[in-house]
């Protein structure tokens, strides 16, 4: 018998901004998942896509060739994370 739920299927991305001594280092993450596989990622770190399945790696290298895709993932560090620890550090720094 196939289970019940074989045909969802569930894609997620998610961003993470890693943060020390306040905004002094930040590192952006954004990873591609697919059905609990992570098959893509782009680090702040290295300034590109790194992929980690077939799919991702193909997927990867066609993002890596897109430099406005770059552009915008590579400054989601002041516009996403340095952006939003303002906003949200007297919320949540102290408690």
């Amino acid at each position: 018998p196939v289970p019940a739920h074989s045909e969802v299927f569930q894609y997620l991305g998610k961003s993470e901004c890693h943060l020390t001594n306040g905004t002094e280092k930040v590192r952006y993450v954004q990873r591609y998942i697919y059905n609990r596989v992570e098959f893509a990622r782009f680090e702040s770190d290295l300034g590109d896509f790194v992929g980690f399945t077939p799919w991702g790696e193909k997927n990867a290298r066609h993002w890596n060739s897109l430099p406005e895709r770059l552009a915008h993932k590579r400054g989601q560090v002041d516009t996403f994370c340095r952006h939003n620890y303002v906003g949200v550090t007297p919320f949540s720094a102290d408690r």
